[in-house]
């Protein structure tokens, strides 16, 4: 099955009781048993639930996977997947993680007793250095938020399994339409599925999947132990949006091409950070692992600019923290999405005061422009 039909018909995409095409929400709480600890399928909503394990077995089938677990959010799936490790464990992570993940490693984890060493994670040598006795996984992004740094997962992986480590990629920005780490060598992939998934801003959805039994077993247990599951409602919508997942990527990504064309032409724009950028350094590796640039954009402007002038200045595209909706999204990630990164680590992973985060989105390109052109012509 290819994967644009995947998106319609994969996981379970039927009600087997009804033949109904599209899985009813099923809102209990609990589930009617016919004996006492007879190991029946569904038996309480946060240990299971019919609608949220329909939305799980799509993840799966569209990420290669043999197991998906849905949560409430993005943060909770990347708690629950660094709950995988204990105490004393040692987990080398991407320096340009989102602003959350960077919280929750910082603030809880580490009081927790985890131990984190930062690196930029395109540097193979730099990654290799920073495994110690106690390391049990590599942590990156690729595309990173906000840079789109774009780091080679095959070579993660084999650096991995050298060392006998697991690999887990946050596959936000990419989507399974544009990149499948699991394929790659990835052992574990985790999704703020709020953003392109959903697609529509319209929910708050994280999910995880894995392509090892054992692994799976375990998440499963965080899953139903911790408790941070996603409810039934939510799972329904975010199946819907997952069905058109493709027809809205291509328009991400053509209207994206379209700025990215605009800002190179842009005097007043400094720097762009975009993987379809042929002089980044990136591209060549985002060409064979990608299919797809996707739909974000950074940049810089020129110095003197002021970035909260510009982006208050806009009309049709929002001032708004998240991205991956139909609607343009943009900020100002040193004030907003990675403001609770200390100033100085933030200016050395390459996150200025003066960078700018746009998600592009389904409107139409020349509305688009002239939005950005009318806001240019202000600062």
């Amino acid at each position: 099955m290819k994967f644009n039909t995947k998106l319609i018909h994969g996981g379970i995409s039927e009600d087997s009781s009804t033949g109904a095409v599209s899985i009813p929400i099923y809102r209990s709480s609990t589930f009617h048993q016919n004996k006492v600890a007879g190991n029946a399928k569904w038996e309480y909503g946060r240990s299971g639930n019919p609608t949220r394990a329909a939305l799980e077995k799509l993840i799966a089938d569209l990420e290669e996977g043999k197991a998906g677990f849905a949560f409430a959010s993005g943060s909770a799936a990347i708690h629950a997947v660094f709950s995988l490790f204990s105490s004393g464990d040692h987990i080398v992570v991407g320096d340009d993680v989102y602003g959350g993940t960077f919280r929750l490693i910082d603030q809880v984890l580490k009081r927790f007793g985890l131990e984190f060493t930062v690196v930029d994670t395109r540097d193979l040598s730099a990654v290799e250095n920073a495994i110690q006795k106690n390391t049990r996984a590599i942590y990156l992004e690729t595309p990173t938020n906000p840079l789109l740094r774009i780091t080679d997962i095959k070579k993660i992986a084999e650096i991995s399994k050298h060392y006998q480590l697991h690999t887990i990629v946050d596959n936000t920005f990419a989507t399974p339409y544009n990149q499948n780490p699991l394929v790659l060598g990835a052992d574990i992939v985790v999704h703020s599925a709020t953003k392109y998934l959903a697609g529509h801003s319209d929910l708050v959805a994280g999910l995880a999947v894995t392509n090892d039994p054992e692994v799976a077993d375990k998440l499963a247990f965080l899953q139903n132990s911790i408790g941070s599951v996603l409810g039934p409602d939510d799972s329904w919508l975010l199946q819907r949006g997952i069905k058109t997942l493709a027809a809205r990527m291509e328009i991400h990504h053509k209207n994206t091409q379209l700025i990215y064309d605009y800002f190179s032409r842009n005097d007043k724009v400094a720097r762009i950070y975009y993987p379809g950028d042929p002089a980044s350094q990136g591209y060549e590796i985002a060409k064979r692992q990608m299919c797809g640039f996707g739909g974000i954009i950074s940049f810089e402007l020129e110095k003197g600019l002021d970035p909260k002038k510009f982006v208050e200045s806009l009309r049709i595209i929002d001032l708004a923290e998240s991205l991956g909706g139909v609607e343009s999204l943009i900020e100002i990630p040193a004030l907003m999405t990675h403001a609770s990164i200390p100033r100085d680590i933030r200016l050395k992973n390459g996150i200025k005061d003066e960078l700018i985060r746009l998600s592009v989105g389904l409107e139409d390109g020349q509305d688009l422009l002239d939005d950005l052109k009318q806001s240019f012509s202000k600062i």
